[in-house]
């Protein structure tokens, strides 16, 4: 498929309130373009549980959920994938809250999805909530999932985050990524200007961010992440998984609104 036909194909489905991006995003000649029907399926939105089989969550009673899609690629490669494919929390990892948290919800992000930048609303609160974040039963991970096929921009925005994180830590790179929710338009509206700016604005070395974010050197994070978002299940953004220390994984597809989060929480949590 030719970049004009991905453009092409990815602003008809965003008017149809899908969108479209390819199965590996940095080999991106197989994309195979969703169909109408599939996109609206998968719009839907479901809340699963996985503990050794399948079944719906009591929270899978939500509305329908504002999500962008990717294309899921060939039928084998959909066919291997799995919540039990997903990366375990390590040290690694961007995580807001307690690391000893018994409940931590791993989320695939875009930084240019309108959904994503909602949802990060939704999970500041849960953080910031007195019963999950600050009792320390609750964490948040961050791991990226742009689509590429829409959001050209996307996967910059993930490396700057990552060069944040590594000139000031982890508390840096949850400056930086809020900022950037918070000043994008969304869908590619954010002027690649921006980002050195938005560094400066939360007190990191702007040269050195700027010698960082051209360097590419954070790429392989970024791949990584998106790899295995897909591996795990993950058919578009935002796409969370609820992960218990007893090894049950609930999923949360799309911007679910803070009740559906808590009462998935919830039983998380009882199942501990």
């Amino acid at each position: 498929m030719t970049n004009e036909q991905q453009n092409n194909t990815g602003r008809a489905e965003e008017e149809s309130g899908g969108t479209v991006a390819d199965s590996n995003f940095h080999q991106s000649p197989y994309m195979i373009p969703i169909s109408i029907i599939i996109a609206g399926l998968f719009i839907s939105g479901a809340i699963m549980y996985s503990g050794g089989s399948s079944q719906k969550s009591p929270a899978s009673t939500a509305d329908a959920v504002d999500s962008e899609e990717k294309s899921d690629g060939d039928d084998a490669a959909g066919a291997a994938r799995s919540v039990d494919n997903i990366r375990p929390v390590g040290a690694g990892d961007h995580i807001l809250g307690s690391p000893d948290a018994p409940v931590k919800i791993v989320e695939y992000s875009d930084t240019e999805c309108p959904f994503c930048k909602r949802f990060h609303l939704t999970l500041k609160q849960i953080i910031d909530a007195d019963e999950y974040g600050r009792a320390g039963k609750v964490a948040w991970v961050y791991r990226h999932f742009p689509l590429a096929a829409l959001h050209r921009k996307a996967f910059s925005e993930a490396q700057a985050t990552e060069c944040a994180a590594e000139l000031g830590g982890n508390e840096q790179f949850w400056l930086y990524l809020d900022r950037l929710f918070e000043v994008t338009p969304s869908n590619d509206g954010l002027e690649e200007a921006e980002l050195p700016r938005i560094a400066q604005y939360i007190g990191l070395d702007q040269e050195a961010f700027e010698r960082c974010l051209t360097s590419g050197r954070h790429e392989n994070i970024v791949n990584d992440d998106y790899d295995n978002a897909v591996a795990s299940g993950g058919t578009g953004t935002p796409f969370s998984v609820v992960i218990t220390n007893n090894g049950g994984k609930y999923i949360i597809s799309g911007a679910q609104p803070y009740e559906t989060v808590k009462r998935v929480i919830d039983q998380a949590l009882s199942s501990n």
